[in-house]
Order: structure tokens, then C-alpha cells, then sequence
């Protein structure tokens, strides 16, 4: 394939409204019927309201194992611990890169009683060999997420990849991620070029994007993933609103998925020991 290929959208989808924890407003855009995962991604959610009753609940202690999850605060405090003693406040433009391995018992709590709390959250699956490894956490509060512009009208936000000699701060080498925080201002555009092979996506939730040029141009409104593929050379312009996106793209496993609620596994055997280990209190 060739470096010059331009991507190009293949499908674009609309995330459903849903709840998760215990009755936290959601939007899944990927882990829903219109797109099951796009590996190694499992799951997308979009959480924005300013609407206490709407995320006040909060995700209470509930268990993980076998892949990743991301969040990334826009707006609001969340404050989470595990069972391992670790603890820590998400604040607005923070990231938490948290590696479940063989498990953990988490709790995602808001800190706030009024306001607004916005943010994604983005499950990322790990190969079989680093399932069970130790839990861990990238955590990163908004001062060491290194922010570019690489041309005019155009800031980026890096929590991981790379953009020109600048490299965002979070280290995955099994999927090599990308996960980019990308304004464009009113009618400007940008050409950023995609690790060769990395399965990638884009969604816009401010304003609204065009992804290609001439015949291969497509647009995505605002609220909408872009699934994309083709080619390498991503080339993204803005409409007169300005564009405000995430473009997350990552190496894909090719491994089999057996997954119920929290626990991510290769075999269904793998799985049954997941919930017998988490029963056991062996998290």
C-alpha cells in the first residue's frame, strides 16, 4: 500500500443513546449493534450532559480483565479507585490510560454535584500473551499532554502517537496507538499521515469535518464516527462551524473476542474463569 493512498471514509455511524453504571447517560458509538468493534477497539462512549441527575449516579465498583480502558475528561471531575489502593481525580483535560490485565475491582465516581461533565471513554483490547499481566495505570493530567499546531488554524492535542517530532505521552507497543485531540478552526484543513496498517477512526462532536478531497471527499456531521481506511494520507478541512475531533487509530490484534460485560477474552473457557477468579475474589 502506498504511502500517498489518501483515506478515505468506508462507513459512518451514529452513536445510540444508553446507560451504564448505575444509570450514567451514555452515547456508544462503537459496542452497539451498527459497529460490534473495530479491533482492537471494543467500545466507545460519549458522555455529555449538564444534567446532574444525568451522570450523578457514577459508575460504582465493578470488576475488569483483559483489556484497556481510556478516559478522557473535557469537562467536569471524576475521581476513581481500584482494590489495589490506587486512587486518583480525573479533572477537564486529563487522560487515564488504565491496562486491567488480570483484573481489577474500579469505581468511577463524579466529584462535582452541578456543572458540566463531558468526556469518552474507549476500550482497547490486549493480545492474549498480556491478558493477565499486573494491573497498571498511564495517568496524565492536562499540563503534560503535549499540544502542536501544525499549520494554520490547526491544534492538536497528543495523548498518544505522534504529530511532526512531537510524541503524545501514553506507550501501548502491542496496539501502538494513536488518539489525537484535533481543532480546526472555520474553513481550515490539515494532512496528517496514518501508521501504516493501524485500523482508524474519527469522531467529530463540535462543528463538522470533511475527510478526503474531490471524489474521495465525504462529510461527517457532528456526532458521527467516520470508520476509515484506504490508504495512509488522512486529509481532513473544516466548514465554516470549525471542527473539534478525536482521530484514534491503532494496530489490529486479528485475535478471537470472547467478551461478556467486563471481562475481554480469547476463549470462552478464558471467560468462565474470568467470572469463577472475580466470584472467588482473586481480583
Amino acid at each position: 500500500m502506498s504511502l500517498s493512498e489518501p483515506v478515505r471514509v468506508l462507513r459512518t455511524i451514529r452513536g445510540m443513546p444508553t446507560s451504564d453504571g448505575a444509570g450514567v447517560r451514555l452515547t456508544r458509538v462503537i459496542g452497539g449493534p451498527s459497529l460490534p468493534d473495530l479491533d482492537p477497539f471494543l467500545l466507545l462512549d460519549e458522555f455529555g450532559t449538564d444534567r446532574a441527575e444525568d451522570y450523578l449516579a457514577g459508575f460504582p465498583e465493578h470488576p475488569h480483565r483483559g483489556f484497556e480502558t481510556v478516559t478522557y475528561m473535557l469537562d467536569g471531575r471524576m475521581r476513581h479507585r481500584d482494590n489495589h489502593g490506587n486512587e486518583g481525580l480525573l479533572v477537564p483535560g486529563s487522560v487515564q490510560w488504565m491496562t486491567a490485565g488480570r483484573g481489577l475491582v474500579h469505581s468511577e465516581m463524579p466529584e462535582q454535584e452541578s456543572g458540566r461533565m463531558r468526556g469518552f471513554q474507549l476500550w482497547v483490547n490486549l493480545p492474549g500473551r498480556e491478558k493477565m499481566t499486573a494491573p497498571k495505570y498511564q495517568e496524565f493530567a492536562p499540563d503534560r499532554l503535549p499540544v502542536v499546531q501544525p499549520a494554520d488554524g490547526v491544534t492538536v492535542k497528543l495523548i498518544a502517537g505522534r504529530v511532526g517530532d512531537t510524541v503524545g505521552p501514553i506507550v501501548q507497543p502491542a496496539t501502538d496507538p494513536v488518539y489525537l485531540d484535533i481543532t480546526l478552526a472555520a474553513d481550515r484543513a490539515w494532512t496528517y499521515t496514518l501508521p501504516e496498517g493501524h485500523n482508524a477512526f474519527a469522531y467529530v462532536f463540535e462543528g463538522g469535518l470533511v475527510v478526503g478531497e474531490q471524489e474521495n471527499a465525504r462529510a461527517v456531521a457532528r456526532q458521527e464516527l467516520a470508520v476509515l481506511g484506504g490508504g495512509e494520507q488522512l486529509h481532513l478541512s473544516a466548514g465554516g462551524d470549525g471542527a473539534h475531533l478525536i482521530l484514534v487509530a491503532g494496530r489490529p490484534l486479528r485475535e478471537p473476542v470472547m467478551r461478556h460485560g467486563p471481562f475481554v477474552m480469547n476463549t470462552r473457557q478464558e471467560l468462565m474463569q474470568a467470572f469463577v477468579d472475580f466470584q472467588e475474589g482473586r481480583f
